[in-house]
């Protein structure tokens, strides 16, 4: 049985092991074929169908308030802009949750931490954003490679999203990660997305193509939602 697609958490977590303020989220997500993500995502998972593909997210946002159990917030890991590519994946479970392909972080600190601790695939590079007017813009650039990201949304908050899909693709109570071919989840609560809906303004990615997915965001996006924020909560992690 797979868990129900739900704005609430589906488990409790009894022990914070880290929490984080996740502000001006912008999310931005194409459909895509269940088949051509099976290559990416960790052993013991297989692609989370919803209205007949699978989907990609290219998500922007500031991160505050970063905390590890009782202590924080963390200098130098606190206050950053990151922007992620993520893939939504279902274990054998049934427990949905997201794979993270990349996440640019412009805090090296926070690289390291992440890497090292939770096996997430952060990148170092030079982000900024936020919203001005009803308006929220986001750019990054890795260093090293150069891989790059910009993209814009006029916000409509006169209207709230509250229809399935819109719960599918941002309700995402755990994420897998995979260290030495050993797939492990990791549960998070928060509290319920306020989204609105947003009209992308312009948009210029090669972050989902290093990602593995070359040609997508060359596309339309199918959603475009944009949220005030969350407080999220992270528990241990527990797998192979």
């Amino acid at each position: 049985m797979i868990e129900p697609i739900s704005s609430a958490p589906p488990h409790r977590i009894d022990r914070v092991i880290a929490s984080q303020r996740w502000s001006d989220v912008l999310f931005v997500h194409w459909r895509l074929a269940p088949e051509r993500v099976v290559p990416l995502l960790p052993r013991g998972t297989e692609p989370d169908v919803y209205d007949g593909g699978t989907w990609v997210g290219l998500i922007a946002f500031r991160l505050e308030d970063a905390r590890l159990g009782p202590v924080g917030p963390v200098p130098l890991i606190s206050d950053f802009v990151e922007v992620n590519v993520r893939l939504y994946a279902v274990d054998e479970h049934g427990r949905r949750g997201v794979v993270f392909r990349s996440l640019e972080a412009a805090s090296s600190a926070a690289v390291v931490a992440a890497r090292a601790g939770f096996a997430l695939p952060y990148q170092w590079a030079a982000t900024s954003g936020g919203i001005v007017d009803d308006v929220v813009s986001y750019r990054s650039r890795r260093h090293g490679s150069g891989s790059r990201s910009s993209m814009s949304a006029q916000v409509d908050r006169t209207r709230v999203v509250d229809d399935p899909q819109s719960v599918f693709l941002t309700a995402r109570w755990s994420m897998f990660t995979s260290r030495v071919g050993r797939t492990r989840w990791h549960p998070n609560v928060h509290e319920p997305w306020v989204l609105h809906p947003a009209t992308l303004l312009t948009l210029d990615d090669e972050l989902v193509t290093a990602a593995g997915l070359d040609g997508v965001a060359d596309a339309v996006p199918e959603s475009v939602l944009f949220s005030d924020g969350v407080s999220a909560r992270f528990g241990q992690g527990v797998g192979e």
